[in-house]
């Protein structure tokens, strides 16, 4: 289990998270959503130690993940928001890199950086300059990269960006059957629907802080509200969305 108790960033002249604490479980989607800015990335970056808490503690199976980084990262899988590879190389060398880093066995690497490479699509490719990629055929390095040694916990940040509509439906198919084989697995993303369908518990940020903390069914329920998007405008959106897209249709068309 992943555990955040009392988590804050601060950086100078901003609050970027205030003090949150959840939790996401064994064998669910646990969905981590809020607008832009409201600290989604950077607890992402605390989990994987990219970036330092200024405070509070981040367990992962009761253990805390800055008391021994390289055994936590070895048991991590994460998917960035922007993917920073290196364009020199192929992606067949670029996941037999992360593999070593991962001290993944060389023969039981190649077994499974050849599975990945065919089943998304990405074999034809395999010995191209990942500089020549498309955003899509990135974005499946960077997936193969996060799952290639098998992690325990996979932190996948906007990981449908640039993927055509096939590889969309594997990946989310592929993150509630990772799910249900025990990962535990936390996943930010914008599209709220693809959320609905995928996530069996939410988590909802505000300005850095927690709003909500619940399954979706009692969110509806508790809410009175039909779905996760008019739920996550009355807690999340400050802004009258209707009469912001009224005015902006009146401006260019007058």
């Amino acid at each position: 289990m992943l555990e955040l108790l009392e988590v804050s960033k601060r950086f100078p002249g901003t609050v970027a998270v205030d003090q949150i604490s959840f939790r996401a479980r064994p064998g669910e989607v646990t969905g981590y959503l809020g607008p832009n800015g409201s600290g989604k990335s950077t607890t992402m970056k605390m989990i994987t130690g990219l970036i330092e808490p200024t405070s509070g503690t981040i367990l992962f199976d009761g253990l805390p993940v800055r008391r021994n980084r390289v055994a936590s990262k070895q048991r991590m899988g994460y998917v960035p928001e922007e993917p920073h590879l290196y364009g020199h190389l192929s992606a067949w060398e670029y996941l037999v890199m992360v593999s070593q880093l991962r001290d993944l066995p060389a023969r039981e690497a190649a077994r499974r950086i050849d599975g990945l490479l065919r089943l998304l699509s990405l074999d034809g490719d395999r010995h191209t300059p990942i500089s020549s990629y498309s955003k899509g055929m990135r974005q499946k390095v960077l997936l193969s990269a996060a799952l290639v040694h098998n992690p325990d916990l996979i932190l996948l940040d906007e990981p449908f960006s640039g993927l055509d509509v096939g590889t969309a439906l594997v990946l989310r198919d592929l993150i509630r059957e990772l799910a249900s084989r025990g990962k535990v697995v936390l996943f930010s993303l914008h599209a709220l629907d693809t959320v609905e369908r995928v996530c069996s518990h939410v988590v909802i940020l505000h300005r850095g802080r927690i709003v909500a903390d619940d399954s979706i069914g009692r969110l509806r329920s508790l809410m009175a509200l039909p779905t996760l998007e008019s739920i996550f405008a009355q807690l999340a959106v400050e802004q009258d969305t209707a009469a912001i897209s009224r005015q902006i249709a009146d401006l260019i068309l007058s």
